[in-house]
Order: structure tokens, then sequence, then C-alpha cells
């Protein structure tokens, strides 16, 4: 019942031009993060009363801080496009138009897609690229005449794939939203609430924190490390006047000339040793890959982006011998030489010597309700 009065509510949203919120300053109990919400808005919400978060209202509860780790669009494969387009403008609307102190939302690299591959498209546009896309990508075995045809004749796409399937669920409005957000500030690339723990989609290493101008001793204190990543978002946004919108050493958007898109957005842990990691340059703050012994010791930081049966299929041995579990939370841990990761949450107090990655992205279109996680902290 909770959650239909709050899809009525999102769905209304989605139609409005978003307005800023003034934080409330009130005490929340109840805090809580959510991974990728890249489903339709019904499933979202269902998830959300499921675990007790949702007013009577069509708002979050009063008590309840939710952290959204990013990725608000795209789901399901073409049939569903239009409805995955309306669903994620719906959910990113509703979210924003909570009080900023009760709604943080974190950046994923399908957020800044419409800020940066898809940038120029507009709605006409993009509905025919899509199709001839998907006549390019063939299921994942692209025709390469067809795949650069297109690609050249649209020089931001990568691939085929981006507007086949990997951001296939676009619309003008989406851009809209996303670029009010982060002239407002509300779209952030991370969050600290204090100084342990760090938000962001998919995880930073020494390497990002050094290439925004971190000094190392900082590199464990949480707060220090979002300041700086917020600080060149927000740099980026306010010095850019055209095109595709980037993140110097930090966030790079794909294009035909210059590859897929990689950074602190796209990127995922990767172990050197496993086949199909090697040839990527796992330092590189602007790769795909990256080395998770180059974490920052001391940090806990809680990710989205990557789900269960992907994680283990890139760390390989660093993965402990389990069964892939959609929906779950599970957790790596570094010394800088040996690398766990697995199932669960980790347990006790983190050591200064160790990195730790907490993983909530639970492939929410593809789990049932009741077997999906939220991280309560």
């Amino acid at each position: 019942m909770r959650a239909e009065i709050a899809e009525r509510r999102a769905r209304a949203l989605a139609t409005e031009p978003w307005q800023p919120q003034e934080a409330e300053g009130r005490p929340r109990s109840r805090r809580v993060a959510v991974g990728d919400p890249q489903a339709p808005l019904p499933v979202f919400l269902q998830i959300l009363e499921r675990h007790g978060l949702l007013g009577e209202d069509g708002w979050l509860a009063d008590d309840v801080e939710l952290v959204s780790i990013g990725d608000h669009f795209d789901f399901g494969g073409s049939t569903e496009r239009h409805k995955a387009a309306a669903d994620g403008l719906a959910i990113l609307a509703w979210l924003g138009a909570h009080p900023p102190d009760q709604v943080v939302l974190i950046a994923g690299n399908h957020d800044l897609g419409r800020v940066g591959e898809l940038c120029d498209f507009d709605d006409d546009t993009f509905a025919t690229v899509h199709e001839q896309a998907i006549l390019a990508y063939r299921d994942g075995d692209p025709e390469p005449d067809l795949e650069r045809a297109l690609c050249e004749a649209y020089p931001s796409l990568a691939t085929a794939e981006v507007a086949a399937r990997d951001f296939s669920a676009f619309s003008v409005a989406q851009r809209e939203l996303v670029w009010a957000l982060l002239r407002a500030r509300r779209l952030r690339l991370a969050y600290a609430p204090n100084d342990e723990v760090v938000f962001c989609h998919a995880g930073v290493t020494c390497d990002h924190l050094t290439a925004v101008g971190l000094p190392a001793a900082e590199h464990a204190r949480a707060s220090a490390v979002a300041g700086a990543l917020n600080a060149a978002l927000d740099a980026a946004v306010s010095n850019h006047s055209a095109g595709a919108l980037s993140v110097r050493g930090l966030h790079r958007p794909g294009a035909w000339e210059g590859g897929e898109g990689g950074g602190m957005l796209y990127h995922r842990p990767a172990n050197p040793e496993v086949a199909q990691n090697r040839g990527h340059d796992l330092g590189d703050t602007l790769g795909r890959r990256f080395d998770p012994r180059r974490l920052p010791a001391g940090l806990t930081q809680v990710i989205g982006h990557v789900a269960d049966a992907k994680c283990r299929e890139l760390l390989g041995p660093w993965a402990r011998d389990e069964e892939p579990r959609p929906g779950a939370l599970r957790h790596l841990e570094s010394d800088g030489t040996r690398v766990a990761y697995r199932t669960g949450l980790p347990s006790g107090a983190p050591l200064a010597t160790t990195a730790r990655l907490v993983f909530i992205d639970g492939l929410m279109n593809r789990t049932p309700v009741a077997e999906y996680a939220i991280l309560e902290w």
C-alpha cells in the first residue's frame, strides 16, 4: 500500500521540474544504503516498503536517512526501453525531492552517462540510433562495419553496445534532471558520514586520491576523501561549457576515438592473474579495472556497480569458493598483499593496515524483492 502511494507521487514528480529542498536538521534514527536502483519503480519501492522505510504519505519515513549508491537508469531489454526510461526518471526525481539531509545521491556511470556519452542526443535521434545500434550490436556479436558506421556518425558512442544495451533507456528529461542535481550539488561522487566510512559508486584507489591532490596521510580519513572527490566534481561542473562532462583524473566518458568510458565510476576490482584482466593497466585512474591491493588502507568504502557473479569472475582465486548470491551484501578486504572476497559483512573493527570494500549492488531488476538486502549502518 505504501509503495503504491509512493509510486503515484514519484510519477507525478517526474513530470515537473526539479525543485531544491532545504535540509530539515532533524535526527534520523535509521540510516540505510541501497544498491544500484536499476529496476522498475514498483520493485524499488516495494524493497523500501519491505524494509519498513516508507511513510504513509508516499515519502521516506521521517526517521530514515538513505544513501543511494548510484546508477538510477537503465534496466531490461529493448522492448522495455520506454518503461525503463520513465521508471528511472521517476526514481531519481522521487529521491531528489527529499531533503538533502535525508537522501544522499551518489553518481554512477549510468547517471553521468546522461551528461557524458549522451550529452548531445535528443529523444528522436536517440530512438533512431538505438534501432541502428541493435542491428550493429547483434546481441553481443557486433557487425564491425555497421558498428564503425554508427560510431563514426555519432562519435560520443564508443561502441554500438552503449546505445543498444548499456544506456538504452535514455531520455532528455533524465539528462536535465542530472544536470539540475549536479549544479545544486545534490548528486555527489562521495559521501562520508564520519571519518571511517565513505560511500561512492565503484570505489577509489590511492592512485585516484593522489590524482586529486589528497596527501597520503589523509587517504584513510573518509571526510577528506569525500571532500577531495566532490571538489573535483564541482570544479568540473562549474567549468563545463559544452560537450561531455569529464572529471580530471577520476572519470572519462567513452567515445569512438578514446574507447569505452573509464575511471572511478566504471572500474571493477580485478586480479591481475586472471586471464581476462591481462592487458588492463590496473593502476590507471581512468581504466576499467583496478587492483584492490591499491585501495587505501584503514578506509572502509561502501560501493555498488558490480554484482556478485562479476566480482567472482574478475577476482578469481581471491574470491571464496561460494555460489553467487544476487541480492546479498558482500565484502572484500586487503592488507596490500593479500585479498579476500566473501559473502556477508566484515566482522570486527577495521585495522589501520586493512582496506575494505562493502558491496551493495544486488542486481535489483533480477532479484526477488524478499531476497534483496540493504545496508543498515
